[in-house]
């Protein structure tokens, strides 16, 4: 969800107001695509690599993403089930902040019976970490390393396959997001910035992974 800080800057605004409009365009892109059939919804919220952001930023995303995992009501209201991917909370490594950690396990409870889309955030996530963590594991479990015993080594083993990649804000590279998991699929580059990713948009991306599909 990439061109939230540039659609701010573009109008004048701190960074941060972009930020909340691009938390409130992921609220209107779910609703989006559950009226659309979506099955899975994987959003970038938080990359490891996004600490080192100017901490006022960072202290914002941050409660924007409480704010997120709180929207039950509304989620259950669309019959979504709340996932998150990430640094497990243990790893050493992990940063997540405990009153986020909360949230996200509240989230995850509260909705655990919806039968819906299924909604999973990526926060304090990045995929060569997540790829390093399925390795030390298959490694210390004494198994020999394949693409099958790696796939369950990953933080969410039932994780299926993606469909199609999205990328907005005229960005035409592919980030650490879901490396392993999208090996081979499409993808969809919008110069749209996250605030203004649209309906039309998202119905683009998913006539491509139609199209993929159908070959």
């Amino acid at each position: 969800m990439d061109g939230n800080g540039r659609w701010a800057q573009r109008r004048g605004l701190p960074r941060t107001e972009g930020h909340t409009a691009g938390e409130e365009n992921l609220a209107a892109i779910v609703r989006a695509s559950v009226a659309r059939g979506v099955d899975y919804l994987t959003v970038f919220g938080f990359s490891t690599e996004n600490w080192v952001r100017p901490r006022r930023e960072v202290r914002h995303i941050l409660g924007l993403h409480r704010k997120l995992f709180g929207r039950v009501s509304e989620l259950n209201d669309l019959n979504v089930r709340v996932q998150w991917i990430g640094r497990p909370f243990d790893d050493p490594a992990a940063r997540t902040p405990t009153y986020v950690q909360r949230a996200i396990q509240k989230a995850i409870s509260d909705t655990a019976q919806n039968t819906g889309m299924t909604l999973t955030v990526a926060f304090d996530y990045g995929s060569r970490t997540e790829i390093a963590h399925a390795a030390r594991r298959v490694v210390g479990q004494h198994k020999t390393p394949n693409v099958a015993v790696m796939s369950r080594a990953m933080y969410i083993p039932d994780m299926p396959h993606v469909d199609v990649l999205v990328r907005t804000s005229g960005e035409t590279r592919i980030s650490n997001f879901l490396l392993w998991q999208a090996a081979g699929s499409p993808s969809y580059f919008t110069n749209n910035p996250w605030p203004e990713f649209s309906e039309d948009d998202l119905d683009a991306a998913i006539a491509l992974a139609h199209k993929f599909r159908s070959r």
